[in-house]
């Protein structure tokens, strides 16, 4: 047995709840909802970490408006720097611009290590942006991660609820805990909601001025998007802790 995974149950253990915002596919906001979570959660006082696991297109950073020469530090491991109060970790601190071109071994050996050695504080909540579908490193990071409860995100489109309905199903074959599905950029001219079960589906507009705030949190936290974040995540919590 690979004597590292017992280090990440370690470096885990400060932490009170892991939220894995997940989706069925790309190009749906997950990114953006992972960030502005993290963003709001922090803003409400909670100790909020980000880590974000999507190693073919990590986005969190520019959200977040990273500042080149902001790195973590080394002390018994790799301690994430604070970002706009929130401990972030991503791979973008060892790849900068270049493509992280991981496939099979190799992509659960990168995950298994940033796990490892990453040393968090004392946490409420750590907010993981998972890579989109179904695929290794999705399946890994279920396997490692401690008793992740899920977000889901998905956008009004046939085609990404026929993809997030796979996600749904392997989360409840897995007895992991949904804490709700959002449907992204939702307009006002947009059909009725998917089929699956929505008891826990929550709604986020479509709003046109958060492109502009992506890279300024301050500026991003004053959009609709991230005012009705603030209310998905009050409901969110009570669930979180159920």
């Amino acid at each position: 047995m690979d004597p590292r995974i017992a280090i990440i149950s370690e470096r885990l253990k400060p932490i009170k709840k892991i939220i894995a915002v997940a989706a069925g596919k790309g190009g749906v906001g997950k990114s953006t909802v992972a960030t502005g979570l993290a963003l709001v959660l922090a803003e409400m006082g909670y100790r909020v970490g980000l880590l974000d696991l999507d190693f073919y297109g990590p986005s969190t950073h520019v959200i977040l408006g990273l500042s080149e020469g902001i790195q973590p530090t080394e002390e018994r491991g790799i301690v994430p720097p604070t970002v706009h109060g929130i401990e972030f970790m991503s791979i973008v601190y060892y790849t900068g611009k270049n493509p992280a071109p991981l496939r099979g071994s190799d992509l659960t050996n990168a995950l298994i290590e940033l796990l490892a050695i990453t040393r968090w504080g004392e946490l409420d909540f750590l907010i993981v942006d998972m890579p989109p579908g179904l695929g290794d490193t999705t399946l890994d990071a279920i396997r490692l991660l401690k008793n992740p409860s899920f977000l889901v995100v998905t956008t009004p489109s046939r085609i990404a609820y026929e993809t997030v309905s796979k996600l749904i199903a392997l989360l409840s074959e897995l007895n992991i805990p949904i804490l709700g599905i959002i449907e992204n950029m939702r307009r006002p001219s947009d059909r009725a909601r998917s089929a699956f079960d929505m008891r826990l589906g929550e709604e986020l507009p479509f709003d046109e001025g958060l492109e502009d705030a992506l890279g300024d949190p301050e500026r991003f936290l004053q959009t609709e998007f991230a005012r009705r974040l603030r209310e998905v995540a009050l409901t969110i919590i009570p669930r979180s802790r159920s």
